[in-house]
């Protein structure tokens, strides 16, 4: 039986050179290439941009006749067209992104319609222009930034009132017509390390002012403004803390 284990072991040894010789020869395989970094989005750093959008006013004039009782005139809706910019700074901590924006834009906003107390006089609004200083608070994930914003905002408010015969009615103003609030939210996308579009949507409330008129229509009145806007824009970050790094 020795005999014979050695005799098969010897002839497998021999033949073992000769099958590996006949065997295909190995192919050689490059590896893949690594996959790239996927970039970290930071919102962090000082940005400028410019925006352009579409707006809608709500106006109310309400007079106080001689013996007090308030008669709301009319109640009127102007649209119009925006344009103008904005310049800010965001930090971003994980997910959560904390803001400060300034933002200025012309507007060109009218309406004028016939008074309802006296069908011979012609009240009139315009909005110019419309500003705002504002916090920010919002959340991002990836590229994408969802925040709410709200503060001061100032609005260069005009009112008209006419008579029958287009002559302009002078009447004076004991309020404030300029200086009100302002709160709206939008959406925001970083498509580069350095550009990002945006959509957003604002409210202004500039609150009531009194004013004072000759008796032809009546003594005394208010005027209320609302407005509500939407707005698209590019935003360019400076990103001066240096470029984005990549995680591996």
């Amino acid at each position: 039986m020795k005999k014979f284990l050695l005799g098969t072991l010897g002839l497998v040894a021999m033949a073992a050179p000769a099958f590996a010789a006949d065997l295909p020869a190995r192919t050689y395989t490059k590896a893949p290439p690594p996959l790239p970094p996927a970039p970290i989005y930071d919102w962090t750093g000082f940005y400028i941009g410019g925006n352009v959008g579409w707006g809608e006013s709500h106006s109310c004039t309400d007079f106080v006749g001689v013996t007090g009782l308030i008669t709301t005139d009319a109640c009127a809706s102007k649209s119009g067209g925006l344009i103008g910019g904005q310049v800010g700074y965001r930090w971003q901590v994980g997910g959560a992104v904390f803001g400060l924006e300034a933002q200025g834009d012309w507007a060109n906003i009218s309406s004028q319609h016939v008074s309802l107390i006296n069908p011979t006089f012609l009240t009139g609004t315009k909005l110019d222009g419309l500003g705002l200083f504002t916090g920010q608070i919002g959340y991002s994930w990836g590229p994408s930034l969802l925040y709410v914003k709200g503060g001061y905002a100032f609005a260069d408010n005009s009112e008209t009132l006419v008579n029958g015969g287009g002559v302009p009615i002078a009447f004076a103003l004991t309020g404030d017509r300029q200086n009100g609030f302002t709160v709206g939210a939008g959406f925001e996308y970083l498509f580069t390390q350095n550009w990002s579009a945006k959509i957003e949507y604002q409210f202004y409330d500039f609150g009531s002012s009194n004013f004072t008129i000759p008796t032809a229509l009546a003594p005394f009145g208010s005027f209320r403004t609302e407005d509500h806007v939407v707005k698209v824009g590019l935003n360019y970050r400076f990103n001066w803390g240096g470029p984005v790094v990549a995680r591996y």
